[in-house]
């Protein structure tokens, strides 16, 4: 089983990888969405409803999809023997930033809920601000599987 684990390890890591960029994209695009949404929709007539099908098809077509997929691919190579050295920082340090991406994953589809229902209560400068919630937590992960600290 073991053989087999290192056999297939380089696919797992090419999926996550392309995996994890599928998630980004929608991460960093639904918050700027977002911003129109709130900022846009009402000055223009029959635009509430395609803001809220983009955001529920780049949700659950791409997004959920794409998060899925990083975290089976993921967990698949922490379990692969002699690939993290849990005595060290930087597995925990990426561990909870992509605990923190998928809290913040479930906060977009909370906010997609509340736009959709009409109960929305954030300005467009607040999802300007969360959008650089996927940014910072990206850097913490880049920065702790290249440099292993």
């Amino acid at each position: 089983m073991e053989d087999l684990l290192f056999t297939i390890y380089p696919w797992v890591k090419s999926f996550h990888i392309m995996a994890v960029l599928s998630w980004m994209a929608g991460l960093f695009y639904l918050p700027r969405l977002y911003v129109y949404h709130v900022e846009q929709a009402q000055d223009v007539a029959g635009a509430e409803p395609i803001f809220n099908m983009m955001a529920d098809k780049l949700l659950r077509l791409i997004m959920r999809p794409a998060m899925i997929a990083t975290w089976i691919a993921g967990l698949i190579m922490v379990f692969t023997p002699g690939i993290v050295d849990w005595s060290w920082i930087w597995p925990w340090t990426k561990g909870a930033s992509v605990i923190a991406m998928t809290w913040f994953h479930h906060w977009l589809l909370a906010r997609h809920r509340d736009l959709e229902a009409g109960k929305n209560t954030l300005t467009g400068r607040h999802y300007r601000m969360m959008n650089e919630v996927p940014t910072l937590l990206m850097v913490v992960i880049v920065i702790s599987v290249i440099v292993k600290f």
